[in-house]
């Protein structure tokens, strides 16, 4: 096998080829006899893919300590949920974080506007929900609330934090 670092099927560009050589760095210094798939902490955190959410360094955390599952706003979609059932059910974590943040793109956007924009560019239709939102606490509220509802999730704890980008602090919402 060819590792992706040494291959020529495609032209790369240089930040890519700098990311895959700092994988090369980091599995030569790779600890891996703590690394299990069931998360050390035994939390999962659902939390935004914005770059500022650091969510190892937000909690002091380390490869291994829990699963996170990454998409834009913190959205507890069906396929989330689906992430957070497998992490609960087979991976078995305990509790569960939502972490949304201050100075989220999606508060305040308008979903319609976007996707008629990405329709008229495209000529393609969809009726794809981005999960806008106008109050960050409520839609960090509604996402706890989604995740409880959830027939398969069972007795789980699930926390509901916001991420004061412009201070570091965490905020507890629910």
């Amino acid at each position: 096998m060819v590792p992706v670092g040494r291959t020529t099927r495609r032209s790369l560009s240089d930040e890519f080829r700098r990311l895959l050589t700092e994988n090369e760095r980091y599995a030569e210094q790779l600890d891996r006899s703590r690394l299990t798939a069931t998360p050390l902490a035994g939390l999962a955190i659902l939390t935004c893919m914005d770059t500022r959410m650091v969510v190892e360094d937000i909690f002091g955390l380390r490869p291994g300590d829990v699963n996170i599952v990454r998409n834009a706003g913190a959205v507890a979609s069906s396929d989330a949920i689906r992430s957070l059932l497998l992490s609960r059910h087979v991976l078995r974590t305990s509790e569960i974080i939502v972490l949304g943040h201050t100075g989220c793109g999606l508060e305040g956007l308008d979903d319609d506007d976007l996707r008629a924009r990405l329709e008229r560019q495209s000529g393609q239709p969809s009726k794809t929900h981005f999960g806008s939102f106008d109050d960050l606490d409520a839609h960090v509220r509604r996402q706890v609330e989604r995740i409880q509802a959830h027939p398969w999730m069972g007795q789980v704890p699930v926390h509901g934090l916001v991420y004061e980008v412009e201070t570091g602090l965490i905020r507890d919402v629910v």
